[in-house]
């Protein structure tokens, strides 16, 4: 309730590098004092992850600091080519797990990496925009979060830089999340699984 920003960085996989073969994925959530707030591990197995890719279905669980599941994220198998539009990436945020309190649902643009972040009732709340090229040298990436019609900012979920050689040798990513501090306590877990999907 109380934070207008979250950090989420992803843990570096040893046996990743040296293997070349994908692992589950594990982040710690924190707080701009760097405090962990709450730890996020992927539950995917071993043929889905190195078959599938980046495009991947998941199912991530958010743990708090007792080690309780506070929120679960799960996302299906689908596509995110502008060329088939009937199947663009979906996921489903679910706090405490088993009771969906939003979604976060890709748009359809011939260039543009767009969202849409709906709540409970699949009601559209807000908007993600991405830039045209959603990979750049030395400088962090930017989604633009806003309102429906796109006028007013409202946040920013940001792929942070985090040196050449990390960004060489390694697929973990470092993200950051603003938001406003009086948005519902669901959105904000919802722009959580938002940041997990982009």
């Amino acid at each position: 309730n109380q934070i207008d920003q979250i950090l989420i960085h992803q843990q570096i996989e040893l046996l990743e590098i040296i293997t070349g073969f994908e692992t589950n994925n594990k982040y710690e959530i924190k707080n701009t004092l760097g405090q962990r707030v709450y730890f996020a591990a992927e539950d995917t197995d071993f043929c889905t992850r190195n078959c599938c890719g980046p495009s991947r279905p998941f199912n991530i669980h958010i743990l708090d600091n007792l080690g309780r599941e506070v929120i679960n994220l799960q996302r299906p198998l689908r596509c995110s080519s502008c060329c088939f539009p009937c199947c663009l990436q979906e996921l489903e945020v679910q706090a405490p797990p088993g009771t969906p309190v939003g979604y976060v649902v890709q748009n359809w643009h011939p260039c543009l990496p767009k969202f849409t972040i709906q709540d409970e009732k699949r009601t559209d709340i807000l908007k993600i925009i991405g830039p045209c090229v959603v990979c750049s040298c030395c400088e962090d990436i930017n989604f633009e979060v806003k309102s429906l019609d796109e006028t007013s900012p409202v946040g920013r979920i940001s792929k942070q830089w985090t040196g050449f050689v990390k960004e060489a040798f390694t697929d973990a990513d470092n993200f950051g999340i603003t938001f406003p501090m009086d948005l519902d306590v669901k959105m904000k877990a919802v722009m959580i699984g938002a940041c997990f999907l982009i």
